[in-house]
């Protein structure tokens, strides 16, 4: 088990992932990730990411600052639980720039669906946290799942009605 990862270990990986990748790219961060670097958690057990386009390098990168900084790094977006909101990626908010890498918050709506798809508490609470800092409101949410319902079946572990009824409780929850 590796130790947990805070703030300033984050932002080191993201500084030594870019200057150590051979290449120009693009890494969504997601989950842990973000809540650090928007402030609603302290710590997280791994970091999440996703590369698109994959920087030249980066999986070398990664192996050696997961030994050398003591941390876990998982591939793991959204996209893998629930399908990407159309226009994800104009939606994802820029973080830093490292070397020739880019490093990026996966959209937060479509965090935000994959996390109550799980609806782990921990999982309530960030969306939670995301509503709070105006990262989208009840109804970017709503809306969001409208717009991915016609692609749910592409999913098949997930009950896709069970999950949008559970998207419009919670919405209807926050708005109450």
């Amino acid at each position: 088990m590796r130790g947990t990862v805070d703030r300033a270990k984050l932002e080191r990986f993201l500084a030594e992932l870019g200057r150590r990748a051979r290449g120009p790219g693009r890494v969504y961060l997601t989950g842990g990730a973000t809540a650090l670097l928007h402030g609603w958690r302290r710590s997280t057990v791994d970091i999440d990411v996703k590369l698109d386009p994959e920087p030249a390098g980066a999986f070398e990168a990664i192996a050696e600052l997961k030994e050398e900084l003591d941390l876990n790094v998982e591939l793991a977006a959204p996209d893998q639980f629930v399908p990407p909101v159309p226009g994800w990626r104009e939606r994802s908010v820029f973080i830093a720039r490292h070397g020739s890498v880019d490093f990026v918050h996966f959209d937060p709506l479509s965090q935000a669906l994959a996390k109550l798809a799980r609806s782990h508490e921990r999982d309530l609470a960030d969306v939670d946290a995301m509503l709070e800092r105006g990262l989208f409101s009840a109804a970017d949410l709503s809306g969001a799942v409208d717009r991915i319902a016609g692609d749910l079946v592409r999913y098949p572990g997930l009950d896709a009605a069970a999950f949008v009824r559970r998207v419009r409780a919670f919405v209807e929850r926050r708005r109450g």
